[in-house]
């Protein structure tokens, strides 16, 4: 593999981190509507409305960087990739409220479910983050970190 390949297998990692925790958030939350007790619990209907773009973008985010990953490269999977990032930190937000008022909503004997769930939502963002960062990183947009791979006209990173 390419030396500029291999520097981005650690965002592919970062990238696959955040989808396993984004699949226990979806696992579990959805899980809810099958509970008597919480097949109705207020604020889960609008928290997928955010969890399911969540998810696309960070499927979509992790595609483009196993392809880079593997040696494809053309400027569009990049700015894909940064833009599937963004709009996932997006949702996230969105996600994050949502998993709020169902704790405060959920009855008692199901408020360490949500907790747990909101975990889970917690390591997403960070494996995320992550991932913006040695994106930033290889990219070179980050100040400091020295000559990047790619020329001036192949950077994808003023969205950050």
């Amino acid at each position: 593999m390419r030396q500029q390949n291999v520097m981005w297998q650690p965002v592919v990692i970062e990238l696959n981190r955040s989808l396993y925790s984004e699949e226990m958030v979806c696992s579990m939350s959805t899980q809810l509507f099958y509970i008597p007790e919480t097949e109705n619990l207020q604020g889960n209907e609008e928290m997928h409305s955010h969890l399911v773009p969540a998810s696309y973008h960070r499927v979509t985010a992790s595609g483009s960087a196993e392809r880079i990953m593997n040696g494809e490269y053309d400027p569009s999977i990049v700015q894909t990739l940064v833009n599937c990032i963004q709009n996932a930190e997006q949702r996230d937000r969105n996600v994050r409220n949502g998993l709020q008022v169902m704790r405060n909503a959920a009855p008692s004997s199901y408020k360490p479910f949500i907790e747990n769930i909101i975990r889970w939502q917690d390591d997403a963002e960070r494996y995320l983050q992550n991932a913006k960062q040695l994106t930033m990183q290889v990219t070179g947009a980050a100040e400091g970190q020295g000559q990047s791979p790619y020329s001036q006209s192949q950077r994808a990173w003023p969205y950050f």
